[in-house]
């Protein structure tokens, strides 16, 4: 044999070797036959370790390991996985063909020398005698830790200093330096590509231009200058010193980042999850149920046929890294994700694979395609030829494909990436041209109205002229063009990448990249993307980024109601331009330049309370930010700038709560349509056929703002939202597909520039070392990583072992205490009412005579139902058996008198505190809410019962844990709201509910009552005062983190419904009546009828 058998070398793709003498298969029988003698020497530099002894002899390897102390399975499974050697018994490798073996001898033997290095490191002891750590899992243990937790290099190497003093037996690094020598072993790389300073070009894809010294297109040099003659601290020989390249693109190889994502037996099984747990149901839960998606598998059923096959979604976006705004510096990173993986894995950020990072200090505006040149070049390989890559959770080779689905970006990244001109009047992509621009001549800005193109054809707002822009608008809905009609539209743009020197580019606006020819007004350039043969034929290439779209709106609107003297939409300029339109006469400005203050816009005392109620607001701990912080009761305004979370939680709960106590019926029920619309949007699970309706009520939405609003209220953001739905259909929840993971990132980022000189040097080397990490994480065990970190809601409750398992079917252990606990001794009756709720299952069988009503009957089991279930059970024990005899014994027997109580409970997602812990903290966790089934009769001589399920609202007062033989059951006692009737609830005519705590029920007075609930049962809500009814609250419902409903019959959480729907139709319905739209001026408000002549409304349209 030419070859050893075992010389199978560590590389990223499994090979075996031909033998021209024996098959496979006889050689496989002779080696079970016949194992290999003792003395048999080891090719450790071809490959083979230790760990692989499947058909060595066990005398042999006892020989072998004799010295080795420390057995660590996960740490050699890591290896292996992380260098791609698979080693189990009976399992012979695929063939391949001799030049793949031929071209990486080198490569291989570096990998494999490599190998056996972290091999050995493996299995050699901390110290003599240690069984527990290998030297390198507790070097692994404690990088891990050190990046945990930010530590910083040099507090590194003190730790080990230390450590090696205090220890001096172990075999413990020296330094940070060795340490991380070992740890990067396990990493993968990426390459330097020097690039030209002005980006016109890289130095890459072929020798000549990689040995180039100047542009081929500027004829810059592409190297840094050198130092000034003369300078202070310039040796002589500085000359003979490394030449440094002016400008560097770091680029990750994609092809090895996707291969270990099957190479790694902990990540194989979830690159195949789409296509195993998919559900047909109807529902919107992940994009593999969207339209984009099914589509593709059609276009190219190929593809699709092998799940393995990895989709991947592109996000960029710019930052600065120093965090300073007085720098101008902004980095580019390029993200990929991707979407194979199950929703609580695919977009947390140990998901993302890094592309490059587009380096400083100016953005590359339309020259991104220059840096985007090594990437497009992978993925076209990824999608024609594919890479040879080993399943271990098939145990088998395959061909790896790859595609990019879409990208995701803010407006601005969108128009760089796509080079749709997104400053002009034809700014929305979606309508492309189809668009009618128009200038607002006094605010000198675009408009984006003209929402009724979209409503049906025979809708009576299209023919009203008055109430909207002075015309009929009789056009069809903008159709979204598919990726040839934009094929066509750029085929003939030529453009010259580079940008011109500073001293001679004229404007201010860095765009980059000069066309030369056949160029319009919208496309800067044919996108790189349409290289790759399949782009044309995604229905989705750019999404419209929710997050930032949600925040420009939630700005207009605030600003604008709160009359903002420099960001407010209405003003004096857009005043002007109703009459320059001659739309609306009585919001024109008069000869003295004062104008009436508008129908939406706030009074003093508005103001007041729509300030009051934002400020007073309370929310839930780890819910969002403090939002009072910016609120400014002495000037009536919001001082600072809202965060796009913010925004968020004050457009889909917060802003409908204040605007009802302050605005007209007509103009609230208008703004908290608008409110519900984004919260609907923002739904981790929608139904498809909810959509159609969905998008009615987006431009009936509009069409209604479109008649209060000014027209300069309508930047291009808020025309954004009529394209909202439909991207939903076609690429599934925005979860998946808005910048708030990618913006976190972003920060997390920016923590790894330590070396402010360095930046991109800082964040690429930061990467690698988390990338390896987040690889290492899956093999550590007894200690926190970031696959096992606890989130902020810590609910699994502590394993205990549980010897019965019908114990553990009936009653599951649920939920986990948090802080200490005391002793309490339940009185006859709480003990009563605690009990009778956690055996109400047992109801089934009332107790029922021919003599009784069905009132009676049901009143009897309610009150006797313990006393009468502990009786039938001690009279029937011989009649008893299986496994539930233990559990209704110890039901019959009832629980302890003696309870544990706690003051804090996580369950259900949800961080639960009584009222009293609460009272201490400024956020409120003691608002609980629960679906119950209630019996109720309407009146006493009422016979007849009526079951039905009643919303209870209460805050928790206590916590216990009810003690049976054998198992316990945790219980929240609260005070219930009394909402079987109008005291205690009622509903608004905008339809909002309101609870009343001053009208209780179920106190626990009398043995009827039932104030305690299962802790499992227990769904969280917070309340806000109702500032225009004194003793009266509004709960808001939540939705637990990383709760996800997959479509299970068993699911934990509630629906949150979106607020009411406030049936717009009947809004301005009478086409005859003038709407008023002018507030008339009030004594305690005269400011709001003036306005500053000087406002410049342009810098204000959208907040990128």
């Amino acid at each position: 044999m030419r070859k050893p058998i075992y010389a199978m070398l560590a590389a990223s793709v499994i090979v075996s070797y031909a033998m021209p003498a024996l098959s496979r298969s006889v050689m496989y029988d002779h080696l079970k036959c016949k194992p290999f003698p003792k003395g048999y020497t080891l090719w450790v530099h071809h490959g083979e370790s230790i760990g692989e002894t499947s058909t060595i002899s066990p005398i042999s390897i006892s020989n072998i390991v004799q010295d080795t102390v420390v057995v660590d399975d996960q740490m050699q499974n890591m290896i292996n996985d992380a260098f791609g050697v698979e080693v189990h018994a009976n399992e012979v490798p695929i063939e391949s063909n001799a030049e793949k073996e031929k071209n990486a001898s080198q490569q291989r033997y570096e990998e494999a020398k490599e190998y056996y290095e972290l091999s050995r490191e493996g299995e050699k002891p901390l110290y003599e005698g240690c069984v527990k750590y290998s030297r390198l899992s507790f070097l692994v243990k404690l990088y891990h830790i050190k990046c945990l937790c930010g530590m910083t290099n040099k507090a590194m190497t003190m730790v080990l200093e230390l450590l090696k003093d205090a220890f001096e037996f172990a075999n413990i690094p020296n330094s940070f330096y060795e340490a991380k020598k070992t740890i990067t072993k396990l990493g993968l790389n990426y390459e330097k590509i020097p690039v030209c300073p002005n980006n016109c070009m890289l130095y890459w894809g072929n020798k000549e231009d990689e040995e180039k010294e100047t542009c081929k297109i500027c004829n810059t040099s592409k190297w840094k200058s050198k130092a000034k003659v003369g300078a202070v601290g310039v040796s002589g020989d500085g000359n003979n010193r490394k030449k440094v390249p002016a400008k560097v693109l770091r680029y990750f190889p994609l092809k090895p980042r996707l291969q270990r994502l099957f190479l790694s037996s902990k990540s194989a099984e979830d690159m195949r999850w789409h296509a195993n747990d998919s559900k047909n149901d109807g529902m919107l839960r992940h994009p593999r149920d969207s339209e984009a998606w099914k589509h593709f598998d059609l276009t190219h059923p190929w593809f699709a046929s092998d799940p393995r096959n990895v989709r991947l979604a592109l996000a960029s976006d710019g930052f600065n890294p120093f965090g300073m705004m007085s720098t101008n510096y902004s980095i580019w990173p390029v993200i990929l994700i991707p979407y194979n993986t199950p929703p609580w894995v695919c977009m947390k950020h140990t998901s993302f694979i890094m592309s490059m990072i587009i380096p400083g200090k100016k953005m590359p505006g339309n020259d991104i395609d220059v840096y985007l040149q090594p990437l497009v070049k992978e993925l076209k390989e990824l999608w024609t030829t594919g890479v040879d890559t080993y399943d271990s959770f098939k145990k088998e080779m395959f061909t790896l494909h790859a595609t990019l689905m879409w990208t995701i970006n803010d407006f601005l990244g969108l128009g760089t990436l796509s080079r749709w001109n997104t400053y002009t009047g034809l700014a929305c992509p979606s309508c492309n041209i189809d668009y009618t621009p128009r200038r607002l001549p006094h605010s000198k800005k675009w408009c984006f109205m003209g929402h009724r193109r979209f409503l049906d054809q025979r809708h009576r707002f299209r023919l009203n002229k008055v109430r909207f822009d002075g015309q009929q608008d009789m056009r069809g809905p903008a159709k979204m063009l598919f990726g040839l009609q934009i094929l066509e539209q750029v085929q003939n743009i030529d453009v010259t990448f580079g940008r011109k020197p500073d001293k001679e580019r004229p404007g201010k606006r860095i765009c980059g990249g000069r066309p030369t020819q056949g160029v319009n007004q919208q496309w800067k350039k044919k996108s790189i993307f349409f290289e790759l043969p399949y782009w044309k034929d995604n229905l989705l290439r750019h999404n419209l980024d929710m997050m930032h779209i949600e925040k420009n709106v939630c700005d207009n609107i605030i600003f604008t109601l709160l009359n903002d003297s420099t960001k407010s939409k209405d003003h004096l300029n857009a005043r002007k331009d109703l009459k320059a339109m001659g739309i609306r006469p009585d919001l024109w400005p008069n000869e003295n330049g004062r104008i009436s203050p508008a129908v939406f816009t706030l009074t003093t005392n508005d103001k007041k309370r729509f300030l009051t109620t934002l400020k007073n607001i309370t929310v839930p701990d780890g819910y969002s930010s403090n939002i009072s912080r910016c609120i400014d009761m002495e000037n009536l305004k919001l001082n600072g700038m809202l965060k796009s979370h913010d925004c968020h939680i004050l457009m889909e709960q917060l802003l409908p709560l204040a605007i009802r106590a302050t605005l007209p019926d007509d103009v609230s029920a208008i703004m908290i349509e608008f409110c519900s619309l984004f919260r609907q949007l923002c739904s981790k699970v929608l139904n498809v056929d909810d959509l159609e309706k969905l998008q009615n009520q987006v431009v009936l939405t509009l069409c209604h703002m479109e008649m209060i609003f000014p027209p300069s209220f309508f930047t291009v953001m808020v025309h954004l939202v009529v394209h909202l739905v439909e991207e939903v259909k076609l690429g599934g929840p925005v979860h998946y597909r808005w910048m708030y993971p990618v913006e976190r990132y972003l920060g997390i980022l920016k923590s790894y520039v330590r070396n402010k000189a360095r930046p991109e040097g800082s964040i690429a080397e930061g990467y690698l070392v988390q990338e390896i990490l987040t690889f290492c994480s899956r093999y550590i065990e007894n200690i926190e990583t970031r696959w096992n970190q606890l989130g902020r809601v810590d609910d699994e409750p502590i394993n205990e072992i549980q010897t019965d398992s019908r114990v553990a079917e009936l009653f599951p252990r649920v939920g986990k205490s948090v802080g200490g606990s005391s002793y309490y001794t339940l009185t006859p009756i709480e003990k009563l009412q605690a009990h009778r709720h956690a055996i109400q299952k047992y109801y089934s069988k009332p107790m029922r005579s021919g003599a009784r009503s069905t009132s009676e009957v049901d009143k009897k089991v309610h009150r006797e139902f313990p006393h009468w279930f502990c009786n039938r059970i001690c009279n029937n024990l011989d009649n008893i058996s299986g496994s539930d005899k233990n559990i209704l014994i110890s039901l019959a027997q009832g629980p302890s008198d003696k309870v544990r109580r706690f003051t804090a409970f996580n369950v259900n997602g949800f961080k639960f505190r009584t009222l009293a812990r609460d009272n201490l903290l400024k956020t409120p966790n003691s608002g609980v809410f629960g679906m119950f089934g209630t019996r109720s009769y309407s009146s006493n001589s009422d016979a007849q019962m009526r079951f039905g399920g009643v919303p209870y609202y209460g805050r928790l007062i206590d916590i216990i844990e009810l003690s049976y033989d054998g198992f316990k059951v945790p219980m929240f006692q609260c005070k219930w709201a009394n909402t079987t009737n109008l005291r205690g609830i009622k509903t608004d005519k905008l339809g909002f509910t309101s609870i009343n705590f001053t009208r209780l029920i179920h106190t626990g007075e009398h043995e009827d009552d039932e104030p305690y609930i299962k802790a499992s049962e227990a769904q969280m809500v917070y309340y806000v005062d109702d500032e225009k009814e004194q003793g009266w609250s509004i709960p808001i419902h939540l939705k637990p983190r990383d709760l996800y409903d997959m479509g299970g019959d068993d699911e934990i959480m509630a629906p949150i419904e979106p607020y009411p729907s406030q049936n717009l139709e009947h809004t301005f319905s009478n086409e005859t009546t003038h709407i008023q739209l002018a507030r008339m001026t009030t004594d305690d408000d005269p400011e709001t009828s003036t306005f500053n002549d000087d406002f410049d409304d342009n810098n204000h349209d959208m907040n990128l």
